[in-house]
């Protein structure tokens, strides 16, 4: 099945930023690089738990190809690229900052129940 182009979600804002934005690891790397600023590749892979290299290489290229991340690539013997977040990718922060308080009231509410 093809990707959808952008004009393909004209009619439907919502569709277009699930499609830009899902998976399971898209919004640990948002909150990680809203966190923590500009980082290199290895520890951003660090700081995201659970994640591949390879995943962690994918989903950089997506958001990066999206205009959301913005990676740097310095000629430098090792290489030395560092990825951050850009103008777009930084007006996620509310998003990022709202899941993050649902969480922490979901957590306080569960872990206050008996049993």
């Amino acid at each position: 099945m093809a990707e959808k182009s952008l004009e393909d979600y004209v009619h439907c804002p919502f569709h277009l930023a699930m499609n830009l934005l899902e998976g399971r690891w898209k919004f640990g790397i948002l909150y990680v690089l809203r966190r923590e600023g500009t980082m290199r590749f290895k520890e951003l892979e660090r700081a995201v738990p659970g994640i591949s290299t390879r995943m962690l290489t994918k989903e950089l290229k997506h958001l990066e190809s999206h205009g959301i991340v913005r990676r740097v690539a310095y000629a430098t013997v090792p290489p030395k690229v560092e990825y951050s977040l850009t103008e777009i990718g930084e007006s996620t922060a509310p998003v990022i900052d709202e899941i993050s308080r649902w969480g922490e009231r979901y957590l306080a509410e569960t872990t206050a129940i008996p049993g």
